[in-house]
């Protein structure tokens, strides 16, 4: 047996630890945390001290058991979570849970998992930091407070099913005030002047006015006064510049990037970043510092001059402007800058990519620019054109990385050919183009992140899960419209003539911007009215002051909690006997065949359209937005209109046709067969020759192209992406194979193949119950039983289970159905 056992929250950091310790350390995993609040109450003492009452979950056990097992024949006991708060509550809960005897435990805590950074560890433990078990107690226990007394609120006031949050309700608030500013954003057209000249060589670069015009007869008049100038450099300036490297990746600055130059999630980045961090590959990914350790800068240096020559070296150290980044002592970086790539997977690999340039670019020199601005005179007026260049003398750390931004109108600078002052210039061409004011931009993952950094709300730790809940609760979803054609106009003076064109652009698009929900808007307009102070940014960032002065010892988490209860407590009370319901309603006029009001709401089943009002004899009629509408932007048209769906359109092979809305959005309802219709096809305006063609084309997809023992193989393209689909199984076309031809061999091998994988997964099949046991991601086992599915711990030999055992697995898992007992009657003769 170890002499030592050394707890880490994680199966893959274990098993990355246990290559750099001998065989007197045993290294297990915690797999999160082993204790929470309950679920199915509040939890906190709030008529006391407002201590937490922790739970074991049933899910972990079987782990506390087996640690607690080795615990107690181990010599030393290390804990070894993460280094930020939410880590050293979890070593708390350990020590605790396990009563480990406090003489034979240690925490040791490292921002890296190599071996130098280990050794270090085991040389300095430390106990265990009870500020910064408190100030996470006091992050869990404020938020289960607002969540659990707020949202019974929103059932009573608003509709079923839903919650509030502190952190994820302030989020919410953003993105609807935003899309509140676009809306009520007005757009004015203006005239942008951009020229086109060559010098004495020919070479050609582009300038433009630094003024606009309002209108066409304006930015005509003013082509008409160049028709006939001759031109010249008026003045010239170049100046040296320098543009300096970013800092190493905070949490914050690592999620933007990811988002602009890889496309990920902010939970896409936090995942693949965790599983780096893991393998010992990068430093701790949950930072708000942006400093770089001696050792660290010593390993770039030599990276770099290995690489690109002492020129390029700077070493240089950053200072973060984050409270509270004293708890993460490093910013995001390799653990070894000699190694610039990896190969594990597309997404580890692009992300460890993009790290290690970033922390690489931090250490190297300026880049060495020449700028150049260039002022152009006309002999027919007054105005002067210009023009901007830069040049790079030298690139520095620019050869390495640049970093992104999110201004979607940022135009870069170019090169200049030489010019000389009073030096002739030749107009190509100049144009007047139509323009249009735009409104402020919808926030995207990223830049909702940037946006929370800079109020102080929230903290790395919170940033991904608080993005992926008001998607999940369906405050939020990312748009997918991918905008509309608009017309504009296109003046151009060329050899003396005014050439005028119409043009079209494409504007509008919302695709991957986070866009509010009618649900969204509701929620937090009634939580604005009668909670502000909850939804009040610069409450929400003085919250989280509050927490870092209690990791520091500054303030007493349970005093924090009694001041912020004794004037919530009495809110609630107060809005939940007295506030009104809120659904959003609007009204839009009346029915014009009965004179009935018309009016718009949120409804027990979603958004709808009410025809008359409850309390009038005539029942209402009530009519479903379809999914693109929302309540605070449908006309009174476009809700008439949802009163002449369902629509029916006539008759196909012996089946009536009808088009409708549905939940997923409009369709042809075929027979017992429902097709949907193309993106940004409106259910009205289809006929009957569109509903037959759309139908043919189904038939035709769901042909079989091939037959396998004597079934049918089909293909199509689906959610994850291109599929065949044969008995029931639905099989993934990977990009080795040509999709449009796949061949009879191809179709055959992707069967076999999948038969054979589901083959490899099973690990027990009791087939007379319908019940077996299957290998699932990440070395774990699932039990399944038809549409139910059990999650076991990796701790159960899966091997070993009987049939009993793995009944009992599937009854605590499976929903109990609810029984009304009815009274018994009797018939009186």
């Amino acid at each position: 047996m170890a002499k030592n056992l050394v707890i880490v929250e994680s199966p893959a950091k274990a098993k990355t630890i246990e290559k750099f310790l001998g065989k007197d350390y045993k290294v297990e995993s915690s797999f999160g945390h082993i204790a929470d609040l309950p679920s199915k109450e509040l939890g906190v003492d709030v008529e006391g001290d407002f201590k937490p009452k922790y739970q074991v979950s049933r899910d972990k056990r079987d782990v506390v058991k087996k640690l607690k097992d080795l615990a107690s024949k181990a010599d030393m006991v290390w804990l070894a979570s993460d280094e930020d708060r939410e880590g050293e509550a979890i070593a708390w809960h350990l020590a605790e849970t396990l009563k480990l005897d406090k003489s034979k435990t240690k925490r040791i805590v490292f921002h890296e998992i190599t071996k130098s950074a280990i050794q270090k560890a085991i040389e300095n433990p430390r106990g265990i930091d009870y500020d910064l078990v408190d100030a996470q107690q006091a992050r869990r226990v404020l938020d289960r407070i607002v969540g659990y007394e707020l949202s019974p609120v929103l059932w009573r006031k608003v509709k079923g099913g839903l919650s509030a949050g502190r952190v994820q309700s302030v989020s919410v608030r953003l993105i609807v005030e935003r899309e509140r500013e676009i809306q009520d954003f007005s757009t004015e057209a203006f005239f942008r002047i951009d020229a086109e000249f060559a010098n004495s060589d020919g070479q050609t670069f582009k300038a433009k006015l630094p003024k606009n015009f309002s209108s066409k007869a304006e930015a005509n008049q003013f082509l008409q006064l160049n028709a006939s100038a001759n031109f010249k450099v008026g003045d010239l300036e170049k100046k040296p510049a320098k543009k300096s490297p970013a800092a190493p990746f905070t949490t914050s600055t690592l999620q933007q990037e990811a988002a602009r130059k890889l496309g990920f999630s902010v939970s896409r980045t936090m995942t693949n970043a965790q599983r780096l961090y893991e393998a010992g590959l990068i430093t701790y990914m949950r930072t708000d510092s942006v400093n770089l350790s001696q050792e660290a800068r010593n390993g770039a240096k030599s990276a770099i001059e290995s690489a690109y020559g002492s020129s390029y070296s700077k070493p240089r150290n950053y200072k973060g402007k984050a409270k509270g980044a004293q708890e993460a002592h490093e910013a995001i970086r390799p653990t070894d800058f000699s190694r610039n790539s990896i190969s594990v997977d597309r997404d580890q690999d692009r992300l460890y990519d993009l790290i290690w340039k970033r922390a690489i670019a931090s250490q190297m020199a300026e880049a060495q620019l020449e700028r150049t601005n260039v002022r152009i005179e006309a002999s027919t007026h007054q105005e002067t054109f210009t023009a901007n260049g830069e040049v790079i003398k030298f690139d520095g750390f620019l050869k390495v990385y640049l970093e992104g931004t999110d201004d979607e109108d940022l135009e870069q600078e170019g090169m200049l050919p030489t010019l000389r002052v009073k030096e002739a210039l030749q107009n190509n061409y100049i144009t007047a183009t139509e323009r249009y004011t735009r409104p402020p931009y919808r926030y995207t993952e990223a830049s909702l992140v940037k946006k929370l950094e800079e109020l102080g709300i929230g903290r790395p730790s919170t940033y991904a899960p608080t993005i992926s809940t008001i998607q999940n609760r369906n405050y939020v979803e990312k748009g997918n419209v991918e905008g509309e054609e608009r017309k504009y106009v296109q003046l151009t003076l060329k050899k003396g003539s005014i050439n005028d064109k119409t043009l079209t652009e494409k504007v509008g698009s919302d695709k991957g911007k986070l866009v509010p929900t009618d649900i969204g808007m509701i929620v937090t307009d009634f939580l604005v009215t009668h909670f502000e102070h909850i939804l009040d940014y610069h409450f929400t960032a003085k919250v989280e002051e509050d927490f870092d002065d209690i990791a520091e010892g500054k303030v007493d988490w349970s005093k924090m909690m009694k001041d912020f209860y004794k004037e919530f407590h009495p809110q609630v009370e107060d809005v939940q006997e007295n506030a009104d319901r809120e659904s959003g309603e609007r009204v839009l006029g009346t029915d014009p065949k009965t004179g009935r009001q018309v009016s718009v709401r949120l409804g027990k089943f979603g958004p709808m359209v009410q025809i008359g009002m409850a309390e009038e004899e005539e029942k209402p009629l009530f009519a479903s937005l379809s999914p693109d509408q929302q309540l605070n932007t449908i006309t009174y048209e476009e809700a008439m209109d949802l009163f002449k769906l369902p629509k029916q359109l006539g008759n196909y092979k012996g089946e009536t046709l009808e088009v409708n809305n549905g939940r997923f959005g409009p369709y042809v309802r075929y027979g017992k067969k429902f097709v949907s219709l193309p993106a940004g096809v409106d259910a009205l305006s289809v006929e009957l020759e569109d509903a037959i063609e759309l139908i043919k084309e189904k038939e035709a997809a769901d042909a079989p192209i091939y037959m396998y023992k004597g079934l049918p193989v089909q293909k199509g393209k689906g959610r994850f992406g291109p599929f065949i689909k044969w008995n029931n199984t639905f099989i993934n076309v990977n990009k080795k194979y040509d999709w449009d031809n796949l061949s009879d061999n191809d179709i055959i091998t992707l069967i076999e193949d999948k038969i054979q994988k589901e083959k490899d997964k099973l690990v027990q099949n009791w087939e007379s119950e319908g019940i077996r046991i299957e290998k699932a991601r990440w070395g774990r086992h699932h039990i399944i039983k038809g549409k139910v599915k059990v999650e076991l711990p990796k701790t159960v030999d899966v091997s070993k289970m009987t049939l009993e055992q793995a009944k009992v697995e599937i009854e605590k898992k499976t929903p109990k159905k609810k029984t009304t007992k009815k009274a018994s009657t009797s018939k009186k003769k």
